[in-house]
């Protein structure tokens, strides 16, 4: 079975080794035709503390890690300005 890969926004790195990432969706409403963004967070395993607030990371699925964690990191797509 192929492992999903998501991309999105680093909005918590306060855990060791965790990280949380905020993935945005946009889809068109079935009847009123308008675009609706929804927002969900995932809880992924960040081995090296690599990620900061801020930066567009690639995340993709992978066993459960803990009660929450079932994601890992792939690479950082942006790192943030400081």
């Amino acid at each position: 079975m192929p492992k999903r890969i998501l991309t999105g926004k680093v909005v918590s790195n306060k855990m060791q080794k965790s990280a949380v990432v905020s993935v945005e969706n946009k889809r068109m409403h079935p009847i009123y035709k308008k675009a609706i963004r929804k927002t969900k967070n995932y809880k992924i395993h960040d081995e090296e503390n690599t990620c900061s607030i801020g930066d567009i990371v690639r995340i993709a699925e992978c066993r459960p890690l803990s009660k929450e964690k079932s994601w890992r990191l792939m690479d950082i797509v942006q790192k943030v300005q400081i």
